[in-house]
């Protein structure tokens, strides 16, 4: 049976409850637009994934919260938040789950803007409790996720990107928030360095397997996870197609690189693309992958205290890998 995200949530069901008003006051503004627009994110929340593994790797290391798990939670919220708002800004994306993105609605200046005011807020939120070690970690963290973005844009244009240039990519533009998130988690309750070190390290397994389940996406039906076919629109270079062409005869690798290169958009290309990856084995190679990713995670998972956290984060982990979008 399918654990659900409520019955993982339930050892820090409180906290969870109690973080989501710490989360609107802390977008708080006297702008009336920028506060029409904040409770417009608010009601259109996702899953809230990074703020839960915050609050169960802290509970994981001590029973008593204090406040500095709930900022804890904001910070990373209100990053990755941000970083959700520019994101739809570079993609010209018009939706975002299911609903209007704010580009789409309010245009892509003011878009920016409440991003930027999303990323202050967070930076100030730290600063002004003196929590410089959580803003230290979420630093790193969207520095690296910049850092990732371009990296990925800039081998797009080549399409020359290997399998180690691929997990760099991912470890960085989103394990290394997942990361952080349980890192920051843990500092909240703890100052164990080798504590600290484990929990990163936990967070950025699951946080590339997270990774790669999104790219899986792709190449499955279009009625779960994102539309089929849109990273190899966007001349995404993902482990699927990279393992195919590592696999495939000079001739055939040229051929899809220039199908690619030359119209990346027309259905045609993208079904082509698709079945030669399926073909290839690309997507059972891929699926390994993220397997082993999941395996590593729980190996550290498995080293920790085991109370009520660890088998949410248990299930968290499970959850992340067979989610359908």
């Amino acid at each position: 049976m399918r654990i659900s995200l409520k019955d993982i949530q339930r050892p820090v069901e409180a906290e969870i409850k109690q973080f989501e008003s710490h989360f609107r006051d802390s977008m708080k503004s006297s702008v009336p637009l920028l506060d029409k627009i904040t409770y417009y994110i608010v009601q259109r929340k996702g899953k809230q994934i990074r703020p839960l593994f915050v609050f169960l790797c802290a509970k994981l290391w001590s029973d008593q919260l204090s406040e500095k798990t709930y900022r804890a939670a904001s910070l990373v919220e209100l990053l990755h938040t941000a970083t959700l708002v520019h994101d739809d800004v570079v993609d010209d994306s018009q939706m975002r789950r299911g609903f209007f993105s704010i580009n789409a609605l309010w245009k892509n200046k003011i878009a920016v803007l409440v991003g930027d005011y999303l990323l202050s807020s967070g930076l100030l939120l730290a600063i002004e409790n003196e929590h410089y070690d959580l803003l230290k970690i979420l630093s790193v963290a969207v520095k690296e996720m910049s850092e990732g973005e371009l990296l990925q844009i800039e081998k797009a244009r080549k399409l020359d990107i290997d399998e180690s240039i691929y997990f760099d990519i991912i470890r960085q533009k989103t394990a290394s928030l997942m990361a952080a998130s349980c890192c920051a988690g843990t500092k909240s309750v703890t100052d164990d360095e080798e504590t600290l070190s484990n929990m990163r390290a936990f967070g950025e397994a699951i946080g590339i397997a997270f990774q790669i389940k999104d790219d899986l996406f792709d190449y499955g039906k279009a009625t779960i996870g994102k539309p089929t076919g849109i990273d190899i629109k966007e001349k995404k270079m993902t482990l699927p197609l990279i393992y195919a062409l590592n696999n495939a005869s000079k001739s055939e690798k040229r051929h899809i690189i220039r199908i690619i290169k030359k119209d990346s958009t027309n259905p045609k290309v993208v079904a082509e693309v698709i079945n030669f990856v399926t073909a290839s084995g690309g997507i059972e190679y891929t699926t390994q992958k993220m397997e082993l990713y999941k395996e590593k995670a729980l190996s550290l998972l498995n080293q920790f205290p085991q109370n009520d956290a660890a088998d949410s984060l248990r299930n968290l982990v499970d959850f992340v890998i067979n989610r359908e979008k």
